[in-house]
């Protein structure tokens, strides 16, 4: 029976062979493509490794396709990751100069901190625990419950309670 071609792409030595072979050509391909800025001998390495992770299903007659095609999405990839980067950058920007353009967004943002903070106070102990453990801390009902010692429709009432008083006191919300 004849020996399996997916066995010698494990093979270290022919996987250096393959390395020494493609691995110019390969830099010269991102490099032509997309540019110096993608670092493309990181995408040349970031490609024999998946090539090195997958050398068991990759046949030998495939390697060079598998190599460029994986170089090719890793790059594409890579840019599109900068792109959202990118417009997150932008908004963030845009926000604060926002927020630093408009005065009186700053005084309603200040005015509404205290609205929220009295009416905070004016909750008893245990909604105001609940509601702060569940909204600030990002704990779930059923934590809150043991944390407590109490049921969880316990909890659901307090947070519920402390809710519908919140709203009486804040307009707008």
């Amino acid at each position: 029976m004849p020996k399996s071609l997916f066995k010698n792409v494990c093979d270290e030595k022919l996987f250096t062979e393959l390395f020494t072979k493609y691995s110019e050509n390969l830099h010269s391909f991102i490099y032509y493509k997309y540019g110096n800025h993608i670092n493309p001998k990181d995408k040349v390495q970031e490609a024999y490794i998946k090539l090195w992770n997958n050398c068991k299903k990759v046949p030998l007659q495939k390697v060079k396709s598998f190599l460029f095609t994986t170089a090719n999405n890793l790059t594409l990839n890579e840019i599109k990751h900068n792109k959202v980067k990118l417009k997150y950058q932008q908004h963030i920007t845009n926000d604060k100069i926002k927020t630093e353009e408009n005065p009186q967004f700053i005084l309603e943002e200040k005015e509404y901190l205290q609205k929220y903070q009295t009416a905070l106070a004016k909750l008893t102990e245990s909604q105001r625990v609940a509601f702060l453990m569940n909204r600030a801390e990002g704990k779930k009902h059923k934590e809150i419950a043991e944390l407590l010692g109490i049921s969880r429709k316990a909890v659901e009432k307090r947070i519920y309670g402390a809710l519908e008083k919140l709203r009486k006191e804040i307009d707008g919300i």
